[in-house]
């Protein structure tokens, strides 16, 4: 005799802990610095899938590089990189409260975050390509992009370069290797491995970078886009930025019961690695790794950058909703800007007191941006953009219902 079938039920991923919750990082394994092997350049991907179930790592606990992956990076090279990532922070704090007092309608911290997208920059030339989200502004500010104009493109004020187009930060700089940001999350990675297709093509030496964030791994667009990349052999890096959450669900939610989402790499026969997102010098030596390759027509790499977001998700976010209280105080993998001082005052280059002093010179600099863009207008005041500007630059040659509406917009 049959029994009655049971009722089905799915399974629903559930975070380490919730509000209310004491934070508990003891599930996460964090391997010792220096303890990740460096594969050779041309490594298959088969003979690195190790690599995905690890976390390249080169800063120990007392701020020394121990390691393969160490790099010959000068004392200079190493200041620079702190001070990007200190002008990163100071940037998004003005910009925070800018938001508050009501002078641009959103905005969105990199905060903790600071070395993913500083360290990667360092290891570009001129020509690459970033296809990025919204929160690798560093691209921009490690390379030296004025952060006058950033701030001209947050208040959407007449010297906007996007003319008031773009949401805040969704910035577009193409002299400086940064593609236009998408607030449809996931087609960045189609873009990036189309345009890095299209330079090989070419014959063209120029490489690209595809960033995505954990929550975003879900998208059938990440799936496209790894398919032909591997196909392909695209010249890409492709960045997953695992800062642990997404909008307002835990990384779990888009992983699913892969072990990481390094590891999705292995289903396209893609080489994938993890990286301590934290450490300045682990993601410089990484993101050169992969970028090499990509130089020597080995094709794409996938690397997922393991990091945390510390603030909100946006300022329309209140992640004390769904997160346990002080949980980014306990994220085990630290401060980037606290590490990468560490090691630089363990190599005798920097103090404390030096330290106290860049940090009043940078928001100093910062301010004196702002107080130059608040000049020419915010989103409540000063000189906006023209509403001419709706209609220009979209067609080579404007078609008639658009000089229509112009016309009757009184332009």
């Amino acid at each position: 005799m049959h029994k009655d079938p049971q009722p089905l039920s799915l399974h629903v991923p559930e975070p380490g802990c919730r509000p209310g919750d004491a934070p508990d990082f003891s599930d996460f394994i964090i391997p010792k610095a220096g303890e990740a092997r460096k594969p050779a350049l041309d490594a298959s991907a088969q003979s690195m899938r190790d690599m995905a179930f690890s976390i390249v790592r080169v800063l120990n606990k007392d701020g020394k590089a121990v390691g393969p992956w160490v790099e010959n990076l000068s004392v200079d090279q190493l200041k620079s990189g702190l001070r990007h990532m200190m002008l990163l922070r100071a940037f998004d704090a003005r910009m925070l409260i800018a938001q508050r007092q009501g002078k641009t309608s959103f905005y969105m911290q990199s905060l903790g975050e600071e070395a993913v997208s500083c360290a990667f920059r360092m290891t570009l030339k001129d020509g690459d390509m970033n296809f990025p989200t919204y929160r690798q502004s560093g691209l921009l500010i490690a390379g030296g992009y004025p952060m006058q104009m950033m701030m001209n493109q947050i208040y959407s004020n007449a010297e906007d370069p996007l003319k008031g187009r773009q949401m805040p930060i969704l910035y577009s700089a193409k002299d400086y290797g940064y593609f236009s940001i998408s607030g449809n999350l996931g087609t960045q990675y189609i873009q990036a491995v189309g345009w890095a297709m299209g330079s090989a093509i070419a014959g063209d030496t120029k490489i690209a970078a595809a960033w995505i964030g954990d929550g975003s791994t879900s998208a059938s667009d990440f799936h496209a886009s790894m398919v032909f990349a591997s196909a392909y052999h695209a010249p890409v890096v492709l960045n997953v930025v695992n800062n642990q959450w997404a909008i307002s669900t835990f990384q779990g939610m888009a992983r699913g019961e892969v072990a990481t989402f390094a590891a999705r790499g292995h289903g396209f026969g893609i080489p994938s690695l993890r990286v301590d997102g934290n450490d300045y010098l682990a993601v410089h030596a990484v993101a050169k790794w992969a970028a090499d390759r990509a130089r020597a027509g080995l094709g794409p790499t996938l690397i997922e950058h393991v990091t945390y977001r510390a603030g909100g998700h946006s300022t329309s976010d209140d992640p004390s909703s769904y997160r346990a209280k002080g949980e980014g105080h306990a994220w085990p993998l630290g401060d980037p800007i606290e590490r990468l001082k560490t090691h630089l005052i363990m190599l005798g280059a920097w103090s404390e007191e030096r330290q106290t002093q860049a940090e009043t010179e940078i928001m100093d600099e910062v301010r004196e941006a702002q107080k130059a863009a608040e000049a020419i207008g915010t989103l409540t005041s000063g000189k906006s953009s023209s509403s001419r500007d709706i209609f220009e630059e979209v067609y080579a040659v404007m078609p008639p219902h658009l000089v229509k509406q112009r016309k009757e917009a009184g332009y």
